[in-house]
């Protein structure tokens, strides 16, 4: 077996550290020994836009606060990090989700999945959606499917099986909120292609998501296990993941923190990356694990068509505002898990977690946590406000919606500048491309949110792949 094999990854964000640390796993089990692991994060903290902050009790998330369980990767990588005890599930099993619409706070119907209707009952009682948009919704299992494979856009999707609006005053609100997009532009495949299958499957969502159900009943039931909430997160917070897993990687990988990436060149078999502390790292495989238009920075030197089509993945802008309360200073019940707030109704705010009615210990006995979500692809400009100003219309938002008279506690924001893709109509057959063009340069790999998934799970699960097609390129 050859020796002294270098891979270098760029990038110490969670897609970075789970690949350094899948791939120390496979070259322990595979070629222990004959390889050498370096990491670069240009910022002076590992993580990415994983952080979490302690402040008089509270604990606030900057950014993500949790995983799908549904999605296993995050949870199974907890598991083998030895982070069972520390998995937190919701205070309650499903919480409500409220929208604001026309001045007021309205629950979305029990039974009410994403934007799929699976219960009549709780509709007919429902307050958001007027009669003509139940009997729009009503009308989605008699909707054809439709005829042709391309791409179409969310909105386009949603108008066709669920009606107009479902999707202003739902599937609007709730994509913003999750993925701070836009769902004009939005690919419906890419973003959800469980909607896609369903349709092509039992040619209804409602069918489709009721024959979902039943089948993950009887999976819970046959495992005979302790049900997940849906969400989950870490009791002592996400960053908990970060630090295990740098922690875990330490002793096989030698990790260089505050060190931008100049250049990324081949003259050779190798590639030669030169940071901007002149320092030049040598390696057989390269893992470009940042967004992608920093990736299209570091290999212009590589392949200018390869750079120009990672241009063509667009991101936004979004930020987080926490601010902290004394609970009786609060008239609202915050008897739910948040709210959403639709584009039509011009606020600041896309969406708030009622971060201390979600999850157990995010705030001492007596006060409350509330986490507002501004920016995206309706509204980036806002994240770059000062405090003073980004701080007053989250609180008049807060003051209009839930009442809130009484100043917070402390207020902190957090600006996630370009962070977030948006996979847009036609992304897949981008990344496509993407992968195609790759696969002229031996040993170089792209991995991270830009391409296949934007949650941590999906992040975690092309971290795993990425390591082993590694191992397998480098030692067959």
């Amino acid at each position: 077996m050859e020796k002294d094999k270098n891979i270098l990854i760029v990038g110490g964000g969670i897609a970075g550290l789970s690949t350094a640390y899948y791939l120390k796993k496979g070259l322990d089990e595979r070629a222990k020994g004959s390889c050498t692991i370096t990491l670069v994060e240009k910022g002076s903290r590992l993580g990415g836009n994983i952080v979490t902050e302690r402040l008089d009790g509270f604990l606030v998330e900057g950014g993500p606060d949790c995983f799908l369980s549904e999605k296993p990767w995050a949870l199974a990588l907890c598991r083998e990090l030895g982070l069972s005890e520390e998995l937190l599930p919701t205070k309650k099993p499903s919480g409500t989700t409220y929208v604001f619409s026309e001045g007021s706070l309205h629950p979305l119907p029990e039974g009410i999945i994403l934007m799929v209707p699976t219960r009549i009952l709780p509709l007919l009682s429902d307050t958001l959606i007027s009669w003509r948009g139940k009997l729009r919704m009503a009308m989605e299992p008699f909707i054809p499917r439709r005829r042709g494979a391309g791409d179409e856009s969310l909105a386009d999707f949603v108008r066709r099986r669920l009606g107009e609006e479902v999707l202003q005053k739902i599937a609007q609100p709730l994509v913003a909120g999750i993925h701070a997009g836009d769902p004009e532009t939005m690919s419906v495949r890419a973003s959800f292609p469980k909607f896609v299958e369903m349709e092509e499957q039992y040619g209804s969502l409602v069918r489709g998501m009721l024959y979902r159900m039943r089948a993950l009943r009887g999976m819970a039931k046959k495992g005979g296990e302790e049900r997940l909430t849906m969400f989950l997160s870490l009791k002592s917070g996400m960053q908990l993941l970060v630090d295990t897993l740098a922690e875990r990687i330490k002793d096989g990988v030698t990790i260089l923190k505050d060190r931008g990436m100049k250049r990324i060149e081949r003259p050779g078999n190798h590639y030669m990356a030169e940071t901007d502390r002149e320092e030049t790292i040598r390696a057989d495989a390269l893992v470009v694990a940042t967004p992608a238009y920093v990736a299209a920075s570091l290999v212009e030197a590589l392949d200018r068509e390869l750079s120009s089509l990672l241009l063509t993945i667009p991101y936004v802008s979004t930020a987080t505002v926490s601010l902290g309360y004394e609970r009786e200073g609060l008239s609202h019940p915050m008897d739910g898990f948040g709210f959403v707030v639709p584009e039509v109704e011009g606020r600041a705010i896309m969406a708030a977690t009622w971060t201390s009615s979600k999850w157990e210990a995010r705030a001492p006995e007596g006060r409350a946590l509330i986490r507002c979500f501004v920016g995206g692809a309706k509204r980036g400009e806002l994240v770059s406000m000062d405090d003073g100003q980004l701080a007053g219309l989250v609180k008049k938002d807060l003051r209009d919606i839930m009442g809130i008279q009484t100043p917070p506690l402390f207020v902190r924001i957090y600006r996630w500048h370009r962070a977030m893709p948006q996979y847009t109509i036609g992304h897949m057959e981008r990344v496509k491309g993407i992968e195609e063009l790759c696969e002229r340069h031996s040993g170089l790999f792209l991995t991270g949110s830009a391409y296949h998934g934007i949650g941590i799970s999906d992040t975690v699960r092309e971290a795993e792949t990425t390591a082993e097609r590694v191992v397998t390129t480098l030692f067959g």
